[in-house]
């Protein structure tokens, strides 16, 4: 049962600020709330406080660490349109190490309802900051779009991670995203920087996989992890479950993959 909190007790916290991650495609279907939630999942198992942030309107990634969405009464709408705090709306969750700030359906609405406001493209980085020294790492799950909620979990992050599936139309799009990522590194976040890029949904049989490998370590050269995400039945099923799939079927090739992206991730970390 998820339960609320408000934050970790002081005793654990620490002098080490948390390292935040966004993950984004403005492509849909790439793996993008897969990752996040594994990737955030396999982070705790690995012993890493790990805090998953959710800002995509859809709420996948909410309801895939078996939050119910529906039964919120603050999340991250919350946080950026009426300036809750961040601790208002924190959520342990059933699996280690792990918590959550959900998203909810309202959201969706968010980016008109803040438009206006001052600072706009900073109302999450603000929110989250007093807690960030709770946490090792800190996940956000973004939306499948440029716009200004994606804006803001690119101002709060230290790392940006882009998955990409392994199909013919991989890197479409993707020079629109990295020009976003420009103008909010030369705006409002300095230090932003390319954590990597997740090859996703890879299939080493298929001739249009190793192309398209190829093709993304081109563009993105030297910024590919060695980690890549298989297809997988295991990976499907786990969010139907509410689990992340190391707790649905941790012998699985998908299980084995994101622990290894949690391990590569993490061992850049001093």
């Amino acid at each position: 049962m998820v339960q609320f909190l408000t934050v970790y007790d002081n005793k654990i916290k620490g002098d080490f600020l948390a390292k935040v991650i966004a993950i984004a495609n403005q492509k849909g279907g790439v793996g993008k709330t897969t990752t996040a939630v594994n990737l955030a999942a396999c982070l705790g198992a690995l012993g890493k406080r790990t805090l998953l942030i959710d800002v995509d309107p859809q709420g996948n990634a909410t309801s895939g660490v078996a939050v119910d969405k529906r039964q919120l009464s603050k999340s991250t709408y919350n946080i950026l349109v009426d300036g809750v705090k961040a601790e208002e709306c924190l959520f342990s969750t059933q699996y280690e190490n792990l918590h959550i700030l959900p998203s909810s359906l309202d959201l969706a609405a968010a980016e008109l309802e803040i438009a206006d406001k001052p600072h706009r493209e900073a109302l999450l980085k603000n929110a989250v900051l007093p807690i960030k020294y709770n946490y090792d790492f800190i996940i956000i799950d973004c939306p499948p779009s440029l716009g200004l909620i994606t804006a803001n979990a690119l101002t709060m992050a230290d790392t940006i991670l882009v998955p990409i599936q392994c199909e013919y139309y991989a890197l479409e799009g993707l020079s629109q995203l990295m020009s976003t990522v420009r103008r909010v590194k030369r705006q409002y976040n300095s230090s932003l920087e390319l954590e990597g890029v997740l090859l996703t949904m890879y299939d080493g049989r298929l001739n249009l996989t190793q192309q398209v490998v190829e093709e993304v370590k081109k563009f993105f050269p030297r910024k590919v992890f060695r980690t890549v995400i298989p297809r997988g039945v295991r990976l499907s099923e786990a969010p139907s479950f509410g689990m992340p799939v190391i707790y649905y079927d941790k012998s699985c090739k998908g299980a084995a993959a994101y622990t290894e992206l949690a391990k590569e991730i993490a061992g850049k970390v001093k």
